[in-house]
């Protein structure tokens, strides 16, 4: 039963911020109904909230919700060109003698602390794949040219060979989000973990924020529901510290996790070269970038603002600035942001130590939701504001930051429409043009038609190579290629 006391208390300081209409069906509710209702609205930092509406919802002050509101900052004067420079990145390859001894030391020193296990590879899998028109975690999407295999297999299979290339353990912590866990937490228990220790793969979920009307009001998904949305990848760094997954790896001796977005299976997860820059740098957390396909490309772009490195959105980069060129003809701002980050474990705990420090941004969406009679409404528009993080906005809260280039067709190939751009096609044309360089970088003769493009269908699991340079030393289990052929090297 409810303490009457404790529904006052709820009640009370539900009015004193405005909510009170959380509770407005609780005469129709049964006990349990009411117990999940409460069990929702007494974890709500009602105070926090009030300032959110204040701040994001009402009168949305753009200017602070992040620095990534660059055009709307500017306007307010706040944010001036003077104050945004393009940042600066080690290039894919050394440029000069002293960069390349450098580099070998970087290399030499990311190995080392792999084989000494103090890396750990985490992947953000909370969503759906529903642009893919895939029922389902986008982590089970089957992906693979030949063998068709997951994102999820795809990734176990490189831990598994980075584990045994190194003698190591290399734990894999999986975030989620409360529309996919209890299936992907399935989907691993019926794969068998994909041949990994069951210990060393920690599952656990993303938070979620409460969605919002116009005037501020937290909207009711039901009776007894709260209507509510995950809080964005930035959030990831929060669900580490609460559900006890970074505590985890401080027992295990991981000092830097290797981060990256399930929907990329081109995703190089354990990059000695980049473990060992952040390291070598003293950087707290670290990205890699592309160099953009143009002005326009729809991937934030890395700027430093005041001398920190922050990611600004393409969507609020001014025309003239993702237009302007260096005298070579280059972009200016040419570095975008691909979602993949070595963050340092100390980092995350200080981002938790006092709150979570990561600012907010608000989005319009379309939000189901039931009215003052509560009959529910499927909105046609948007209805209400959405709240979430992103993981980049923590790169100006860090000590130092680096940024690594890397090639995009060596480790970027997003699938996340099922036709166009960045569509499944797309993804495993790239998988096989890879391996395809990778083959013919050793000397191996690859069949081609008359026009040039391959003649063929080619799948290198990570248990035959990690990089290219892994082909060379297999080249006597590698058999000829034919026209037509669809080979598979394991």
């Amino acid at each position: 039963m409810t303490n009457k006391n404790n529904l006052e208390v709820t009640k009370n300081l539900l009015k004193k911020h405005r909510q009170a209409h959380l509770l407005a069906f609780w005469e129709q509710l049964n006990t349990t109904q009411r117990q999940n209702l409460l069990a929702q609205i007494e974890p709500l930092n009602l105070a926090k909230i009030a300032n959110w509406v204040t701040k994001y919802i009402k009168k949305p002050d753009f200017a602070k919700i992040s620095s990534q509101s660059f055009d709307l900052a500017q306007s307010s004067g706040l944010l001036t060109e003077d104050r945004l420079t393009p940042a600066e990145s080690y290039s894919p390859e050394p440029a000069d003698p002293a960069k390349k001894r450098k580099y070998d030391a970087a290399t030499k020193l990311g190995k080392e602390l792999i084989r000494q296990s103090k890396v750990a590879a985490f992947v953000v899998a909370g969503g759906q794949g529903t642009r893919l028109g895939f029922d389902g975690p986008k982590g089970n999407f089957p992906i693979s040219p030949v063998k068709n295999k997951t994102l999820f297999q795809i990734f176990a299979e490189t831990i598994t060979a980075v584990s045994q290339k190194y003698q190591a353990v290399c734990p894999w912590y999986v975030m989620t989000s409360p529309l996919n866990h209890a299936e992907t937490v399935e989907i691993f228990r019926s794969n068998n973990h994909y041949g990994l220790k069951e210990e060393d793969v920690c599952i656990f979920q993303q938070g979620t924020l409460p969605n919002f009307s116009f005037d501020g009001k937290i909207l009711l998904a039901d009776k007894d529901r709260i209507a509510c949305s995950p809080d964005g990848h930035g959030g990831s760094l929060k669900a580490l510290y609460n559900s006890k997954a970074l505590e985890d790896m401080k027992k295990r001796g991981v000092e830097l996790i290797s981060y990256w977005q399930v929907d990329n299976p081109l995703i190089k997860i354990f990059d000695p070269l980049f473990i060992g820059l952040h390291v070598l740098d003293k950087a707290e957390m670290s990205s890699k970038a592309l160099v953009k396909t143009g002005p326009y490309e729809k991937v934030g772009n890395f700027c430093l603002v005041d001398g920190k490195v922050n990611v600004i959105e393409y969507t609020d980069l001014p025309d003239e600035l993702a237009e302007q060129i260096n005298p070579d003809g280059s972009l200016t701002f040419e570095l975008g942001s691909i979602g993949i980050h070595v963050i340092s474990t100390s980092f995350i705990e200080q981002l938790n130590k006092d709150g979570f420090a990561l600012p907010l941004h608000r989005a319009e969406k379309t939000i189901p939701y039931i009215d003052q009679r509560g009959n529910p409404v499927k909105p046609t528009e948007p209805n209400g504001i959405k709240l979430e993080s992103f993981v980049f906005d923590a790169l100006p809260l860090a000590s130092k930051s680096i940024i690594l280039q890397t090639i995009r067709s060596e480790e970027f190939a997003p699938v996340k429409n099922a036709a166009g751009v960045d569509s499944v096609e797309a993804t495993r044309q790239m998988m096989v043009t890879r391996a395809v360089d990778w083959l013919e970088s050793a000397g191996v003769n690859i069949p081609r038609k008359a026009d040039g493009s391959v003649d063929c269908l080619l799948e290198i699991a990570p248990g035959f190579a990690l990089e290219k340079e892994d082909i060379k030393a297999k080249l006597n289990q590698i058999p000829q290629i034919k026209p037509k052929d669809k080979l598979y090297l394991a």
